[in-house]
């Protein structure tokens, strides 16, 4: 049986929480393979930085090292419920 598709759009005021929400929605049903949250919490480390789900959205420099997410972003992911 084929998932319906939806499409997500959040929108929100600046440090509202959107890109916190996003990831931990893609964190929670497993869209995000488990090398790329090894590498971002190497990342983190390195830099000092406790784990965020927001900076699994964050792929510039200047998002990761402002705290702030900047560019938009399209990413699928499956979910059985």
């Amino acid at each position: 049986m084929s998932l319906p598709r939806i499409n997500l759009v959040v929108v929100g005021h600046k440090d509202h929480g959107k890109s916190t929400l996003i990831g931990r929605l893609l964190y929670d049903s497993d869209a995000i393979p488990e090398m790329r949250l090894q590498e971002i919490r190497e990342e983190l480390r390195e830099a000092g930085k406790e784990f965020k789900f927001a900076y699994i959205l964050d792929s510039l420099e200047e998002e990761r090292t402002g705290g702030l997410t900047i560019d938009i972003m399209q990413t699928p992911f499956r979910s059985e419920k």
